[in-house]
């Protein structure tokens, strides 16, 4: 589980309960994230993956969040960044992983052009195991 300010609570049974574990002003950022992947993924479902907000589609992971002392997490899986790999060079990355500095507004935009590839990975692979 990644090491966030509310990894010393108990582990949350849902992202309500996830994002009311963190100060009013990161529950403010956390809020504007899960609502920019519900604007792109409105059918995402939601739960709590690796002790962190996760939303899947069509049976897939779609993209994990979680808040950190200086940054939020945006885990949208190698491929994700991969693609925006341009776009992302101003943030701290990793593997399959972008930091957005909290003093910083989120770019929104972005997020959701980075959820909207990921919803389009997922349909693809479940249509290819899907085929007659």
């Amino acid at each position: 589980m990644p090491r966030t300010w509310a990894s010393d609570m108990e582990k949350p049974i849902n992202i309500d309960a996830y994002i009311a574990g963190f100060p009013k002003p990161v529950q403010e950022v956390l809020q504007r994230l899960r609502k920019a992947i519900h604007e792109v993924a409105p059918e995402a479902e939601e739960k709590i993956g690796y002790g962190m907000p996760a939303f899947r589609t069509y049976g897939r992971d779609l993209v994990y969040f979680a808040a950190f002392r200086n940054h939020i997490g945006l885990y949208a899986l190698p491929s994700g960044n991969k693609a925006f790999k341009k776009e992302l060079a101003a943030y701290k990355t990793g593997k399959g992983s972008v930091q957005f500095p909290l003093d910083e507004p989120l770019p929104i935009l972005l997020i959701e052009r980075m959820v909207r590839f990921r919803m389009q990975e997922n349909l693809a692979q479940h249509r290819g195991k899907n085929l007659p």
